[in-house]
């Protein structure tokens, strides 16, 4: 496993982290089978893991504390994500910031995921939504500094919108932001517009999540494919982003080198970008952790490749399903 500096932190965490959305809250969930994996991952080399407490109203956070009891000897970053207070996501400029972040919810919701966890101060705390409208406010702010100031936290992030990457450049710049969280892969490259620079400008960290484009860059999806009841995927593969998916997927199977796989191609682009400091594939499965942790071997993709994979942007902007 290979390791990056996470910003101004000075951390050093795995370029593969762990995505915990799929420990509880999607179907097929199952605390023995995330348990292994989480374990198998950490023996991998695996030392950042992202959780939120919308994942199952906490229960990923505490598989999150006991992974970290299982491993004493092992420094685990833990990262966690605020929900705003009216549950709704992804923000929107409607939403009102008393809605959504006021610093009773900041505070009430952090020791919520500190009692989860098991722990007395989280690595990395966020803000599970956000809309720039909100960043002047001189309260969330105080609560951010609070908390630091406590003990509580040790650094503070926000996740940004679906494919609104600019859309938390003005919270970046007040200075009290450590790491911000967004979509970046093969499809989702506009990031590195403005976003990107300004996390180099200002040491921020980057976390780069949906790696795979919720499932379309493993490959593995046709426009047949239908989703158990329940999954989250099913609202948001609608036909019109279904079919559209498979077809920009389809157009990259020629590119993809002799003994590798459409995923191992996407998370190696994710890890040609050195703005990136972790990753965060969902690995629900033993066999993914052992699939993606293998990527992090310093071997980058051939420089004509990645030209040619960098022809694949797909600029998209938000929809009713894209949620």
């Amino acid at each position: 496993m290979k390791y990056r500096r996470f910003g101004r932190t000075d951390w050093q965490v795995s370029e593969i982290g762990y995505g915990m959305w799929g420990m509880a809250g999607w179907t097929e969930s199952d605390d023995i089978q995330s348990a292994k994996s989480l374990d198998l991952a950490v023996e991998n080399g695996v030392n950042f893991f992202d959780t939120a407490w919308g994942y199952g109203e906490g229960h990923s956070e505490e598989l999150l504390g006991e992974l970290v009891r299982r491993h004493p000897r092992e420094k685990l970053y833990t990262a966690s994500k605020i929900p705003p207070k009216n549950f709704q996501w992804p923000a929107k400029p409607e939403y009102g910031f008393e809605d959504s972040y006021p610093t009773s919810h900041i505070v009430e919701y952090t020791e919520k995921t500190l009692v989860n966890l098991g722990m007395e101060r989280i690595d990395l705390m966020q803000f599970h939504t956000w809309d720039d409208s909100w960043s002047h406010r001189e309260e969330w702010q105080r609560a951010v500094e609070d908390l630091k100031k406590d003990g509580k936290i040790r650094a503070m992030g926000i996740s940004v919108n679906r494919w609104e990457p600019e859309n938390g450049i003005k919270a970046l710049e007040t200075g009290l932001i450590d790491a911000v969280q967004v979509i970046y892969n093969i499809f989702d490259q506009n990031p590195e517009d403005r976003l990107f620079p300004l996390c180099e400008e200002r040491d921020i960290a980057v976390i780069a999540r949906v790696p795979f484009d919720e499932g379309t860059l493993t490959g593995n999806l046709t426009k047949e494919t239908v989703f158990p009841e329940g999954d989250w995927r099913a609202t948001y593969f609608v036909p019109e982003n279904l079919n559209a998916s498979v077809e920009h997927a389809d157009a990259l199977r020629p590119l993809i080198p002799e003994g590798m796989t459409m995923a191992e191609m996407a998370l190696r682009f994710i890890l040609e970008n050195k703005t990136v400091s972790t990753t965060i594939p969902g690995m629900r499965k033993q066999r993914n952790v052992l699939a993606n942790t293998a990527t992090s071997d310093g071997k980058g993709l051939p420089a004509d490749l990645l030209r040619e994979l960098k022809k694949h942007r797909w600029d998209r902007t938000p929809t009713s399903w894209s949620q």
